[in-house]
C-alpha cells in the first residue's frame, strides 16, 4: 500500500511513460516487498519497451524524469531501468536507467529479477513472468557471493565511506540478506534483515541505529558516534564477509 505522495508521483510516472509506450512497468524493492518508508525508501521501477531504445527515445526518458523533479517531491527517489523484450533475457547487459539524478546503463541483477518474479508489483501491462526468464539458483547465488567479495569486501577497507549513514545501512542489510539467500534459498525485506542481523552476530548499537533511522525520526548523529558506528560497522563486516565468502564460493562453483 502507498501513500498519497508516493501514489501521486506513481500516477505521473505513468500518465508521462504513456509516450513511451511500454509494455509493462513493475515495481520492486521495498514497495512490492512490503517495507516501504515514504521519503525514505527508494522506488525502485522497471519498464520494458516494445523495441531498441534509439537517442529520441533516450532523451524522452530524461526529459520525462526531469519534469518529476521538478514538480514532484519525491522524485529523486524513483529509480527505472528501461529494458526491451528482445533483451531480457541477459542479467550480464547494461540497460538505459535513471537513478541518483542522471542516465546511466546498468544490469539488472539477478536479485532484481528474482524479486520480480517473487513479489513484482505490476503497475502497468504484462507480468514478469510473461516476459522475464526466472532466475536459476546458481545464478543467484553466485552473484550473491560476487557482489560481497567484489564490492562490499573491498569497500570495507575505505574507512571514509562508512562515516555515511547510506552506507553502514546498505551494508549491513545487503550482507544479512545475502546470507538469508544463501542458507535458506529466499530474499527478505529490510525489516527481516535488521531482525536477522543480531543473531548473525552483529553490533546491536548498530543494528539498533539502523532501525530508529529507518522507522523513527531520531535527532542526526553525533560526530563521536559517526565515527564510533563507522568502526563498528568495519570490524564486524570485514570478517563476516570473508567468512560467507569462504563458505559458498566454493558451492557456486561446483
Amino acid at each position: 500500500m502507498t501513500d498519497d505522495a508516493t501514489a501521486r508521483l506513481l500516477d505521473r510516472f505513468l500518465a508521462d511513460a504513456r509516450a513511451l509506450a511500454p509494455v509493462a512497468v513493475w515495481a520492486h524493492g521495498s514497495l512490492a516487498g512490503g517495507d516501504y518508508q515514504e521519503g525514505r525508501s527508494d522506488l525502485d521501477l522497471i519498464a520494458v519497451l516494445e523495441g531498441p531504445v534509439p537517442l529520441r527515445t533516450v532523451r524522452e526518458v530524461a526529459r520525462l524524469h526531469r519534469r518529476l523533479r521538478a514538480d514532484e517531491a519525491l522524485a529523486e527517489k524513483l529509480h527505472c531501468s528501461y529494458l526491451t523484450p528482445d533483451a531480457v533475457a541477459g542479467a550480464e547487459r547494461s540497460y538505459l536507467t535513471w537513478a541518483h539524478d542522471r542516465l546511466m546503463k546498468r544490469p539488472v541483477t539477478p536479485v532484481t529479477r528474482r524479486e520480480l518474479h517473487a513479489f513484482g508489483l505490476v503497475l502497468h501491462g504484462k507480468p514478469p513472468e510473461d516476459l522475464l526468464p526466472p532466475t536459476p539458483d546458481s545464478e543467484l547465488d553466485a552473484f550473491v557471493v560476487r557482489d560481497q567479495k567484489e564490492f562490499w569486501r573491498p569497500a570495507v577497507r575505505k574507512a571514509r565511506l562508512w562515516k555515511q549513514s547510506d552506507w553502514v545501512d546498505l551494508g549491513m542489510v545487503t550482507f544479512a540478506r545475502a546470507t538469508v539467500t544463501l542458507r535458506e534459498g529466499r530474499l527478505i525485506s529490510k525489516r527481516e534483515a535488521l531482525e536477522t542481523l543480531p543473531g548473525l552476530g552483529a553490533p546491536a548499537d548498530v543494528v539498533e541505529d539502523i532501525g530508529r533511522r529507518r522507522y523513527e525520526d531520531p535527532a542526526p548523529p553525533t560526530a563521536r558516534w559517526t565515527a564510533r558506528r563507522a568502526e563498528l560497522t568495519r570490524a564486524y563486516l570485514g570478517p563476516a564477509i570473508d567468512g560467507l565468502v569462504a563458505t559458498y564460493e566454493p558451492l557456486t562453483r561446483a
